[in-house]
């Protein structure tokens, strides 16, 4: 009798950044969650996951109340669920009416 495959979790500490000033917008943010997801091996195309959660953000602003925002997409380049997490110092305009996000959550699906 096998035992049914367990899927990595969601979330690790290697996908958390704490205090993380990226210097950017939030392309920027976004590109060092995307990186954090690479070199966790949780995805085989950091440029490509990229792409897909940019596109996401041309559809509607991911900036929430309070201080949040959760660029997310599916994508080819992600095989698991995946959430990277980043505390932002300073904190970055993802589009939410009460002003920039000091917490990020990028959420990464695969396609399926």
């Amino acid at each position: 009798m096998t035992s049914p495959t367990t899927s990595p979790p969601v979330i690790t500490t290697d996908l958390v950044l704490l205090d993380t000033d990226v210097d950017g917008d939030k392309q920027a943010v976004i590109t060092r969650l995307a990186g954090s997801l690479a070199a966790a091996g949780r995805t085989s195309d950091a440029a490509g996951l990229i792409g897909a959660a940019m596109a996401r953000e041309e559809q509607s602003a991911t900036g929430l109340p309070g201080g949040i925002a959760i660029p997310h997409c599916r994508s080819p380049y992600v095989d698991t669920p995946t959430i990277g997490f980043a505390r932002l110092r300073p904190a970055v305009d993802f589009g939410a009416p009460d002003g920039p996000a000091d917490l990020a959550f990028l959420i990464a699906a695969p396609d399926s």
